[in-house]
């Protein structure tokens, strides 16, 4: 086996990540890669909208106009290769406008463009076939903006062996852009299960920027610097392992925690990871720490994936606002959730006078509350408190009147209240996902570079089924006993013994708990169990919880759905993507035998 190294760097987990990122990692990574994620589903919709305006527009411009006119010079004098799906729904004119600015610093720099993902070609034909969606078997929607599949790492790699230096792609999976980089450097082939299953793991842990080196970790007050974080490093090896850092003299922590946090990040089944090029099991992952700032992961395993493309439409589906007051003073919040009653009561009169339809959806969030605790929430009622009201409709209208009618509160009702910036809201298209699962004959990947397209038909495979999860106990049983010990027991939060990072797929919120010590497995398996876990989080998951179990690491991933208020743009919430959920569920009281909690 080679002992060749790869180094990539992650420089953006999102389409609004940080500027800084490029830069540090070209100046002070040793990076043979430099790689970007923008996108998101909501994203794609923008992007989709922007495009039907002007057709020259449709993808992140901030890699072209900001990250590359920062570093290109460096990155092409240090033969530093970029991959990034900064493309959105647009990848040639992401091109376009890089090769702009390539000829303005007067450089020269061979770019390669990805395409075929997109699917709204493709829509009249799946209605006649009566493809729905992928859980429910819905219809396809009328109104859609946008429809791509998630593209894998194939034509990446082939633009690299083409000698591409830089790769734009549209929509591909979010790991898929450091998978490209490695199985091109190390020869993987399409059927290298367990090499791209750990390749795809290494792209996992960067895919979120400095989400790996510090970002929402659980003990955040013990990360230095934040104004100056690090975003990751994977070094990775020709048998799919790798090791997480990140520059030198720059802010953040990387440990065995910030690795494992970021390893459970919506991931779901970790038996079935479900990528275009491999199913991805993670169960035996193995984190340790091999230096200062320094994580060895291994240990992932794969098979052979399904035949079938994910698919992300996107679709309006009336409108939407959302209102917001600060009010102050003593009972605040009591005070802003009669307001926020008032206003709907007041706006539907008007609409019956008017003879309009009701909202289609309302929602009312009181922030300073702790609201988003439900029963378990533990604070002195506050004297500042957010009132948000957050709306749907199927026209626009009504929601211009709704969004008029938010000012009167300022002298009719609450007193201390008062407005947080921004003037009269905003109404907008109310943009919902639709997933669903395409055939992958139907696609045809393409590289474009130098004048000439070569086509990357997908690989198909016969799949295997999984093996299945870890599990541990009966599904919806109630907790097992606490192990017995001769120590007394006492209750303690369970931020005490565990890690926790939550996030969303749609409408359901995987959360990630991970043990902080191995002594606290059993206690922690004996009552962690899906009913517990969903007793707790009953105000907020509205169907049900399956735990899976990671024995390497440590950990338990819990996936609660219907938990989002229908999730991403669907939602009303005011967390819609699932970020605090961890921080809830930490919350949740846990008893331990006191000599078990000893400071080590």
């Amino acid at each position: 086996m080679t002992s060749k190294t790869v180094r990539i760097g992650g420089a953006s987990g999102f389409w609004g990540d940080s500027s800084v990122g490029a830069p540090q990692l070209v100046e002070k990574g040793g990076i043979d890669y430099l790689v970007f994620d923008y996108l998101a589903e909501l994203t794609m919709s923008l992007l989709a909208s922007a495009k039907m305006k002007n057709p020259e527009a449709g993808y992140a411009t901030d890699f072209v106009t900001t990250a590359m006119a920062a570093v290109l010079p460096t990155v092409v004098a240090r033969n530093i290769r970029v991959i990034t799906n900064a493309g959105g729904v647009n990848p040639r004119a992401c091109a376009a406008a890089l090769e702009k600015l390539v000829a303005e610093l007067g450089l020269k720099v061979r770019i390669a463009v990805v395409i075929g993902d997109d699917a709204m070609p493709l829509v009249g034909a799946l209605r006649e076939q009566g493809v729905g969606h992928m859980l429910t078997g819905e219809a396809l929607p009328a109104r859609l903006v946008s429809a791509n599949a998630y593209l894998g790492a194939a034509p990446i790699a082939k633009a690299l062996d083409a000698g591409a230096q830089i790769v734009i792609t549209g929509r591909c999976v979010d790991s898929a852009v450091t998978l490209g980089a490695l199985m091109h450097e190390f020869g993987w082939t399409d059927s290298d299960w367990d090499h791209l299953a750990g390749g795809s793991l290494a792209g996992h842990i960067i895919e979120c920027g400095a989400q790996a080196t510090g970002g929402l970790h659980t003990d955040w007050d013990s990360v230095p610097d934040w104004a100056h974080i690090g975003y990751p490093i994977v070094e990775c090896s020709a048998d799919g392992s790798f090791v997480v850092s990140k520059p030198d003299d720059t802010g953040g922590l990387v440990n065995r925690a910030t690795v494992g946090e970021q390893l459970l990040y919506e991931i779901g089944d970790p038996s079935a990871y479900l990528l275009p090029d491999v199913v991805c099991d993670f169960r035996d992952v193995r984190i340790a720490e091999v230096g200062p700032g320094r994580v060895h992961v291994s240990g992932a395993r794969g098979r052979a994936p399904s035949n079938q493309f994910k698919v992300t439409a996107t679709y309006a589906s009336g409108y939407r606002c959302n209102a917001e007051l600060l009010i102050v003073g003593f009972d605040a919040a009591a005070k802003a959730q009669r307001s926020g009653d008032a206003m709907l009561r007041r706006t539907r009169d008007l609409f019956g006078a008017r003879g309009w339809a009701d909202f289609s959806a309302t929602h009312i969030d009181v922030l300073g509350a702790e609201q988003c605790y439900g029963p378990h929430a533990t604070a002195q009622p506050p004297r500042q408190a957010i009132l948000r009201v957050a709306v749907t409709h199927a026209e626009k209208a009504p929601l211009e009147l709704f969004a008029k009618e938010i000012a009167a509160a300022g002298t009719s009702w609450a007193p201390g209240t008062t407005g947080v910036g921004g003037g009269r809201p905003s109404v907008s298209l109310s943009i919902r996902q639709f997933p669903l699962l395409v055939d992958k004959t139907l696609f045809t990947p393409a590289v474009e570079m130098d004048g000439r397209t070569r086509a990357v038909p997908a690989a198909l495979h016969t799949a295997h089924r999984s093996a299945g999860p870890a599990w541990t106990g009966v599904p919806g049983a109630a907790s097992e006993p606490v192990p017995a010990g001769n120590d007394e027991l006492i209750e303690v939060p369970l931020i005490r013994l565990a890690y926790g990072r939550s996030g969303d797929k749609g409408d359901i919120s995987n959360i990630g708990i991970m043990a902080r010590h191995e002594r606290y497995l059993p206690l922690l398996r004996a009552q962690l169990t899906e009913r517990a876990v969903l007793a707790y989080m009953a105000h907020l998951v509205k169907g049900k919880v399956t735990r899976y179990e990671l024995p390497g690491i440590g950990a338990f991933n819990f996936v609660c759905e219907e938990a989002l208020g229908g999730g991403g743009m669907a939602s009303l919430r005011t967390d819609p993507l699932g970020k605090s959920m961890a921080q809830i569920l930490l919350s949740m009281p846990v008893k331990i035998e006191a000599q078990l909690v000893r400071v080590d």
